[in-house]
């Protein structure tokens, strides 16, 4: 592993433990040659997978878009971080949990959904309202309805 503050690879691990999402190890190093020191978190490495997108076209699939919507779902509201990077490992290891090669967009927004709305009704229906495309206020009224029921 290389120094981020010297670029030299004599470093070493001075202590090693489980990360706070059980699904990662943090470990502390030290350089050799600065004397500084800095964390690396080690994952698993998941198999590839593949989004197929609503015009069927495919893309890699990347975490980052999830983090986005759920986050601009979230603006302003009274969530933590640590809340919102917890439902979307949740989100992630549902998706990968299915251990299939290939998965519809529609299938991760539902996913996505889903989760929402344990998380924040407020939240739910902004990621709704763009994910379903609402066209016009009774399309919107409706998903409302569904949630106060």
């Amino acid at each position: 592993m290389k120094c981020p503050f010297c670029n030299q690879d004599n470093t070493r691990v001075v202590d090693s433990r489980p990360a706070d999402d059980n699904c990662s190890i943090r470990r502390r190093r030290l350089c050799d040659a600065c004397g500084k020191r800095f964390t690396t978190y080690e994952k698993v490495e998941t198999i590839p997978l593949t989004v197929i997108k609503k015009d069927l076209t495919r893309e890699q699939y990347d975490r980052s878009k999830i983090e986005a919507g759920v986050v601009r779902a979230c603006y302003k509201r009274p969530i933590s971080v640590q809340r919102i990077n917890g439902m979307i490992d949740e989100i992630e290891t549902e998706i990968f949990n299915r251990e299939e090669k290939e998965i519809d967009s529609k299938t991760i927004g539902e996913i996505v959904m889903d989760k929402l709305k344990s998380l924040d009704a407020v939240a739910y229906v902004r990621f709704a309202s763009v994910y379903r495309e609402f066209k016009d206020v009774n399309t919107f009224m409706d998903e409302l309805k569904k949630i106060l029921e």
